[in-house]
């Protein structure tokens, strides 16, 4: 590992996407990054992405620093791949010899889409209990998170009843916030918080970068690991639900880039009044070139392996994105449109 010096210490702000288990890519990045002599100013998150920013407060809060976020990381998806081992949510015989991390011939990963669409995605039923509440209690400290005054949280769900957006500041954040944010409507029970109901965060703001303007860090790193495009079509009904939802969970990514991108580009003797905040600086680390021709199945396997895999990947792709622009960071964007806007051509063969 290369540690890219700089003169100064450089102050960004994060957003991290939401996408399973592909989650643990997003460790990488962040481990990675951490290496760095940085301070990140506010971090915006959805589902996986919301649940790394909550674990990364917790680790930096009460003088953790940098080396405390790495520690808080390392212990929850080391924690999530050990647990892993006693569900049945696993990879069969018949999936390790096809590769690629699929549960295609596990039961339980059909089972869960058709129980979404008999029974639906609101009573509690043991299929649709949230195993993530026991995960998120036993390996976050909560306390820690609302005390991390350093780092800002920005954390999105959707409200079933209004349709729009929600978001939880770190100073409110609970189990039941985070587990509203990573709510997954085809497969888990809709959250309540406050007497509202509300179902993943990704639908509405994957991950919200809005609220990351008009902040001190005036450079936002988005790390992107929600596949855009995949190189196989779906092959049942779960994984047509699952691609769907995939679909869905970009629409409002690829719209905010836009935004953000179009302000950026306007020059200073333009933007006048109507665009009162100065445009963030983007940068992008995008993984979607490999997890995309991952089977889309394996975003519910969180074994031990290929969670170090993924982060293993993650940080391969922060390396890379450091070599090439972390002397722009402060000075210029250096966002790579292409997977965002052409992402069937990024695709890794």
């Amino acid at each position: 590992m290369h540690i890219v010096r700089s003169d100064t210490r450089k102050t960004i702000s994060l957003g991290l996407q939401g996408a399973g288990t592909y989650g643990a890519f997003t460790w990488g990045v962040l481990d990675r990054l951490l290496e760095e002599d940085i301070a990140i100013d506010a971090i915006g998150g959805s589902s996986s992405g919301a649940v790394n920013a909550v674990v990364l407060a917790d680790g930096y809060a009460h003088g953790g620093g940098r080396r405390g976020a790495q520690a808080a990381l390392r212990r929850f998806w080391t924690g999530l791949g050990t647990l892993a081992l006693f569900t049945p949510l696993r990879p069969t015989p018949l999936d390790f010899l096809t590769g690629n991390w699929s549960v295609q011939s596990n039961p339980l990963y059909h089972m869960m889409e058709a129980a979404g669409t008999v029974l639906g995605p609101v009573p509690q039923t043991p299929l649709t209990h949230n195993p993530l509440r026991n995960i998120f209690s036993s390996l976050i400290n909560f306390e820690r998170v609302r005390a991390c005054e350093e780092i800002e949280l920005f954390i999105a769900a959707t409200n079933i009843r209004t349709g729009t957006g929600k978001l939880f500041t770190r100073d409110e954040m609970d189990e039941q916030r985070l587990l509203a944010s990573a709510c997954l409507p085809t497969v888990f029970a809709a959250v309540e918080v406050e007497g509202e109901r509300y179902w993943d965060g990704s639908f509405v703001a994957n991950p919200p970068l809005a609220p990351l303007q008009g902040r001190a860090a005036r450079d936002l790193v988005v790390v992107q690991n929600n596949p855009i495009a995949r190189s196989t079509l779906p092959r049942s009904m779960a994984d047509i639900g699952n691609r769907a939802n995939e679909i869905a969970f970009n629409i409002s990514f690829v719209r905010e880039i836009s935004s953000l991108t179009h302000v950026g580009g306007v020059p200073d003797e333009r933007r006048g009044a109507t665009m009162p905040l100065d445009p963030l600086r983007l940068h992008l680390i995008s993984g979607t070139d490999v997890l995309g021709n991952y089977d889309i199945s394996s975003k519910f396997v969180g074994d031990l392996a290929f969670l170090h895999q993924l982060h293993n990947q993650g940080v391969s792709a922060a390396e890379a994105w450091l070599r090439e622009n972390w002397s722009n960071v402060g000075v210029q964007s250096t966002l790579d449109p292409s997977p965002v806007f052409f992402a069937d051509q990024s695709l890794r063969a």
